[in-house]
């Protein structure tokens, strides 16, 4: 296939490993650009001519700049996903689709993904009210997940995709998922998967 776009990320953020998973789940060729936050390029004139927030993801589709993991996620999955295998077209299914995606830029926003960030990068939140909401979500996701292989339908979707990144690393927030079996098996299914790769697992303390 002819390589027509790019891929702008960091190897630790989870919200541009999402986009990766669909990507590769998709078999898209792309061109990826590691943006290295810790310079500050994501605050640069250029980077921000294509998202004003300053933030990775971001993709160059052939000239089409979209930002904002959900948005991308959801802009591949129309524009490449012919079988709408990602995206279901079912009213109901999309819906409940959209409904995890929401969850992403709430409860794993601030639960899981805030954890994380805190204890690695060390920014000024409290650990403790992030650790809660996690648990709080993790044990609705759990119990979810009991009579289902996904967290819709019968097959892998966006909603799996984009909720998989920061539930597996939440222990790098100290979130012990030992108590969530149903999540453990789901993870693992996820990692099965042919076209899965990992994200980066990193150490309390550490800007890498």
């Amino acid at each position: 296939m002819t390589q027509r776009l790019t891929f702008y990320t960091f190897p630790l953020s989870g919200n541009a490993h999402r986009v990766e998973l669909l990507l590769r789940a998709l078999d898209l060729s792309f061109n990826r650009i590691d943006v290295n936050l810790r310079d500050k390029e994501q605050k640069t004139a250029d980077f921000l001519a294509m998202n004003p927030f300053g933030q990775v993801p971001v993709i160059n589709d052939n000239g089409t700049i979209i930002w904002d993991s959900v948005a991308i996620m959801t802009y591949l999955a129309l524009t490449y996903d012919t079988a709408r295998t990602y995206l279901p077209q079912a009213p109901a299914q999309h819906a409940e689709v959209m409904t995890w995606l929401a969850k992403t830029s709430g409860p794993i926003a601030y639960g899981p993904a805030a954890a994380r960030r805190i204890n690695i990068f060390k920014t000024p939140q409290d650990i403790a009210i992030a650790q809660q909401v996690a648990h709080d979500f993790l044990n609705v996701a759990d119990a979810h997940l009991a009579p289902r292989d996904w967290l819709v339908g019968d097959s892998l979707t966006l909603a799996d995709l984009a909720c998989y990144t920061y539930i597996a690393h939440a222990p790098e927030g100290g979130i012990d998922l030992a108590a969530y079996p149903n999540i453990l098996a789901w993870l693992e299914r996820m990692e099965a998967q042919p076209f899965f790769v990992a994200m980066p697992k990193s150490k309390a303390g550490l800007w890498a």
